[in-house]
């Protein structure tokens, strides 16, 4: 592209300007006064072989003349919505200059790489060339019309003027740190991390704490089953439309949907607590049937998170100021982390008999001080608390922009028109299989080896500060850094992550857990938690620049939503997958066992015991349940090896083409979609 990102011209086309065919920005034509001989010295900067002369001259009174005529006409245009154009200034008017044209049009034949790279050159669909790594462009909607009736819609405003100096186009984003920013941006950065937080809640339960908890009666591939309640996740995208569009101007574009989603959470979460010990205990029955019964009240549950996450996503657009947007990736990832840290670790930890024996009964007891029902019902108080406050509290922005449902869907398919949408999409389906079986299969893994629940919580426990940390600094190097090229070393670091962990349970010690190996859990539990959150900020930095505020919501999402896909579609055959390939026998007792010390009938034939339920009756007879082949072996290799085809052979060249890009490129316009 030939000028930076925040240096885009904002060009607008209408019938009483037809004539400039030079297509002059309008907001630049104020500086029509400007000294000529200043603009012919820019010029000459831009153009070291231009050497002005008597024709320049002439140009520049006949071009501020035509200018100063249509000044007069547009200055009496009156329209009812007080709005200013945002755009860039223009540090030239090369664009007149037949040289500069002449220049643009050879440099057309450049190679895409060295376009991307370059200043001054054109670009491909008409599109600036440049770089984009710490820059931003804010547009308004309509920012670039391409019609007569936009135009004239836009310069019947009555606040519409070339008199005054319009806003400066903010093209870099902020590294400060927190304290560094504005007052009203780090109250806006705490709200959103609450309102992520509360997402994090029910999400570390479905995602973490509960398939623990029916591991001890479930099979790999019936946990795979439940793990099809976090799927709305990734199908967001299909109703995200409906809540950009579908509010009340009353209460706020995004409130309109908080409010109630956030009730709704907060009554389904009391309902739940009600019943969740029935409701496990179907679920562990032993043909597993029950398990899709309590699959689906999660998704329910899920389905509301998600819900809340597209208002939210969106809010974060307009909440924080233009050069702190990348801190929304930071709020996400803090309060995300915080709430699943809260249902995975602190629950777990609580929900543990042995941990509250330890620590807090002087007699021992078989359940925790803490339940399933009785956390579900804490926190659904809370969400319709919280609620309250946020609807009496907190102001939203009054906004009279409004898209009808299906032009929402319409704008919706014109994003996945683009060809860069379409390439990012790619990426994401197939960027997370690498270290699906490290995410999905090793902490499961390490307690069918005997790893406590009490030490797994701990390990979490001692692994949040630094995720916390370590995810701060992580939002800084998006910053400082080209998003991409910081995603690009954690998904490196991530697939080092996956064999580590494969290390570390093949080494797990046949006498019982010690202090050493739980310090080589640890660790390896904090590489691999650092090496993700880095991918997530820095992705959602690089979603939070290129996304167009004016569809701010469906934009987001369809991004955080195919990331989604991409973790969770694949987790379901990753647990399969783990079952087909074990093999594991169970041997009859010898000598034989009188019956009565039995918890089951007596084994007295060999069988397969790969699933749980086929385990506990091996067990329960009195038999040995040996393992021949452990499927979650071949299976992470199988996946660290995908992952370093697909990221070598594809993933990475990919990504960078699409750093590259200008901001202009992720835009819809007449040409791509709108």
């Amino acid at each position: 592209m030939p000028t930076p990102l925040g240096e885009s011209l904002f060009n607008v086309h209408s019938a009483s300007i037809a004539e400039l065919s030079s297509g002059l920005p309008l907001h630049n034509l104020h500086r029509a006064s400007l000294d000529q001989t200043t603009q012919r010295t820019e010029l000459a900067a831009l153009n070291p072989k231009h050497t002005p002369t008597a024709d320049d001259s002439a140009r520049d009174d006949h071009r501020a003349k035509r200018i100063k005529s249509v000044s007069s006409v547009l200055a009496t245009a009156k329209g009812a919505e007080n709005e200013h154009l945002i755009s860039s200034p223009i540090d030239s008017d090369s664009e007149s200059d037949s040289s500069q044209m002449g220049r643009n049009s050879q440099s057309s034949n450049v190679p895409f790489q060295d376009q991307a790279s370059s200043t001054g050159s054109g670009s491909q669909n008409g599109h600036a060339n440049g770089n984009m790594n710490k820059n931003l462009e804010m547009r308004r909607k309509n920012a670039v019309l391409d019609s007569p009736t936009q135009a004239a819609n836009l310069m019947s405003r009555e606040s519409f003027s070339l008199d005054n100096e319009p806003p400066q186009t903010p093209i870099h984003t902020s590294d400060a740190g927190f304290f560094d920013l504005p007052l009203q941006d780090r109250r806006n950065f705490l709200l959103l991390v609450l309102l992520y937080f509360l997402q994090g809640i029910p999400m570390g339960l479905a995602g973490g704490s509960v398939p623990f908890l029916l591991k001890k009666n479930l099979s790999y591939g019936q946990i795979g089953v439940f793990s099809l309640a976090s799927y709305p996740y990734s199908l967001k995208l299909l109703w995200s439309p409906i809540v950009d569009a579908v509010w009340s101007p009353k209460i706020g574009r995004r409130k309109s949907w908080i409010l109630p989603i956030q009730f709704f959470s907060g009554f389904g979460m009391i309902y739940m607590g009600g019943r969740a010990a029935k409701m496990m205990l179907a679920a562990e029955a032993e043909d597993g049937s029950g398990v899709w019964t309590f699959t689906w009240w999660w998704f329910f549950l899920v389905f509301l998170c998600a819900t809340q996450d597209i208002a939210v996503d969106g809010w974060a657009l307009t909440l924080l100021s233009p050069p702190n947007l990348s801190y929304a990736s930071t709020a996400q990832t803090v309060g995300l982390t915080a709430g699943q840290f809260l249902s995975y670790t602190v629950f777990l930890a609580f929900n543990s008999p042995d941990f509250a024996n330890k620590w807090f009964r002087q007699t021992p007891k078989d359940v925790g001080v803490m339940t399933l029902g009785g956390y579900l019902t804490f926190w659904g108080w809370a969400y319709l608390i919280v609620t309250l406050g946020l609807a009496f509290l907190k102001r939203e922005d009054k906004t009279k922009d409004r898209d009808g449902i299906m032009e929402v869907y319409k704008s919706m398919l014109g994003i996945l028109k683009l060809r860069n949408i379409q390439t990012i999409i790619i990426i994401h389906l197939i960027a997370k299989i690498g270290f699906q079986a490290n995410d999905a299969v090793t902490n499961l893994k390490l307690l069918d080896k005997g790893f406590s629940q009490e030490d797994l919580a701990l390990t979490v426990l001692i692994d949040f500060p630094f995720e916390i940390s370590l995810g701060y600094i992580a939002g800084r190097w998006s910053t400082a850094y080209p998003p991409i090229h910081v995603w690009c070393w954690g998904f490196i670091g991530r697939l080092i992550a996956a064999i580590v962990a494969q290390s570390t349970v093949m080494i797990f010690p046949k006498d019982g857990v010690s202090t050493w190996y739980l310090l080589t859990v640890i660790a390896s539990h904090i590489f691999s938690t650092f090496t993700s959150t880095v991918m997530f900020v820095a992705i959602s930095a690089f979603h939070a620049r290129i996304a167009d505020p004016v569809i701010g919501g469906t934009y987001m999402t369809l991004l955080a939503t195919v990331s989604n896909l991409g973790g969770t579609f694949p987790r379901y055959f990753i647990l399969k997958l783990v079952d087909a390939f074990s093999a594991a026998t169970c041997t009859p007792p010898s000598p034989s066992i009188p019956e009565d010390k039995l918890k089951g009938p007596l084994i007295t034939n060999s069988f397969s015991c790969v699933l749980e339920t086929e385990k506990h009756r091996c067990t329960n007879g009195g038999g040995t349940c040996e393992m021949t082949r452990d499927g979650y072996y071949i299976t992470n290799i199988v996946c660290v090896i995908i992952g370093v085809v697909t990221f070598w052979g594809f993933i990475r060249p990919a990504a960078r083409r699409l750093q590259a890009l200008p901001l202009r490129a992720w835009r819809l316009t007449e040409g791509n979609g709108r």
